[in-house]
């Protein structure tokens, strides 16, 4: 398993090169964050003026796990989309 996810990291960033921006972040999102983490997140959008990812998170919970994990993401969201990644926003929850 560590062997395809580590040809996924070498190859998915040369693969999405002809793609948006968005499309390709989307593409590298599951890989970056893990399928559990990746589903309630999903990118809403990249500013490439500030090199910032928005991110909306499902719920509290994993607003909290996914920003205590915002080093890695970013790093691992360049990596994978070949994009420049210096921030990761993440949108709250609306409070109902």
């Amino acid at each position: 398993m560590e062997a395809m996810r580590e040809f996924v990291r070498t190859h998915l960033a040369r693969s999405l090169s002809s793609a948006s921006p968005e499309a390709r972040l989307e593409a590298a999102w599951t890989a970056a964050a893990g399928r559990a983490m990746a589903a309630r997140g999903e990118i809403t959008g990249y500013d490439s003026a500030t090199a910032t990812v928005r991110i909306r998170v499902a719920d509290p919970a994993w607003l909290e796990s996914l920003t205590a994990l915002r080093g890695k993401l970013i790093r691992d969201l360049a990596t994978l989309s070949g994009l420049p990644v210096s921030n990761v926003h993440f949108d709250a929850p609306k409070k109902s």
